[in-house]
């Protein structure tokens, strides 16, 4: 188990990334090649990206460097997804090529003592050797996680617009009491669950904060740094369901009471929805899906808030009462 121990001052500087972490996404997905726990959430996912790798020709440094990097284990070098990756890819390896070599060698030798380095390892001291390093980090985002960039920046915006509730209804003790299953806040400490293989640790925070990153390619336990010198940085799963009937079927009743595609944005709506991600949910225009929230605010079925250059969707407690109702009714055996 971690226990991350806050003060006052770590609460009022824990945030949540307003992105995904580009390269942090890059070693969960790895880890799904090296796994099969959770492979149903991933099926698509899975096919689609085995295929590009192979016409991207990069089965060979799948197999030869980076998975022997990034092993799904208690440990991997923290140089590899630092900090800065929370701002976007391009500065993100922009600080991994600029590492100190002393850190780099000294994170591949811990790889090494905890499960085994490859032998061309320490190699990665070198700028030289980190810059082609991160030419090919950058070829595997672009063949692997960029196709599934809408899906994972969708549920990101969903899961920040829960956590803002949390924030809304019970300050920042209420959005870290919501985190999910393997995350229980006991003020002043989050208990995290850790892979069994590690050894319990706590981090002190310090006054420094911390940035909560939410993950669509990490499966099962969260991960931060090892080094507890570094800016504290807590990547946590997404909670991926088996989807229900009503993914693509609403119910009937629902359709039939507002057709399908304004059916399908209420539904979206559910755990709070830019017009884009509607619009990619009903399977309609930009524009028909702003004219859908329009007519689902108008009655009283969705409220907006506007969100930088964006607008946000939730339910209203109408809302969710409808959608509930139309859920447990199609969920009901037919009658005889």
């Amino acid at each position: 188990m971690l226990r991350v121990h806050f003060t006052d001052a770590d609460l009022a500087r824990t945030r949540v990334a307003r992105a995904p972490d580009p390269l942090f996404e890059v070693a969960a997905s790895l880890h799904r090649f090296q796994s099969r726990r959770g492979r149903w959430a991933y099926a698509g996912w899975y096919r689609t990206a085995r295929r590009r790798v192979r016409e991207q020709r990069l089965e060979g440094a799948l197999r030869r460097v980076l998975l022997p990097l990034y092993p799904r284990a208690a440990y991997f070098p923290d140089f590899l997804t630092p900090v800065d990756a929370v701002d976007g890819l391009d500065a993100g390896l922009e600080a991994l090529t600029a590492t100190p070599p002393a850190r780099v060698r000294e994170e591949i030798g811990i790889l090494d003592r905890t499960i085994g380095a490859p032998a061309w390892g320490p190699r990665l001291a070198e700028r030289g050797a980190r810059t082609e390093f991160v030419g090919l980090l950058r070829a595997y985002h672009g063949a692997v996680v960029v196709p599934q960039q809408e899906e994972v920046h969708a549920r990101i915006e969903a899961e920040r617009a829960v956590r803002s509730r949390g924030l809304l209804d019970g300050g920042v003790e209420g959005m870290l009491a919501g985190l999910g299953p393997m995350l229980r806040w006991r003020a002043p400490v989050l208990e995290v669950e850790y892979p069994r293989q590690a050894e319990d640790r706590d981090l002190h925070l310090n006054g420094r904060g911390i940035t909560l990153v939410p993950s669509y390619f990490n499966w099962g336990e969260p991960v931060t740094f090892f080094d507890p010198g570094l800016q504290p940085v807590l990547w946590y799963s997404l909670l991926h369901e088996p989807a229900p009937r009503t993914e693509t079927d609403p119910g009937r009743s629902l359709t039939s009471l507002l057709g399908r595609s304004r059916a399908l944005a209420l539904r979206a709506a559910a755990s709070g929805a830019t017009t884009g991600e509607i619009a990619r949910v009903a399977g309609v225009s930009a524009s028909a899906a702003s004219r859908h929230a329009t007519v689902l605010r108008d009655a009283g079925l969705v409220t907006t808030v506007r969100n930088g250059p964006a607008v946000l969707h939730t339910l209203t407690p109408t809302g969710a009462a409808v959608l509930r109702a139309a859920v447990d009714q199609a969920r009901q055996p037919p009658p005889p």
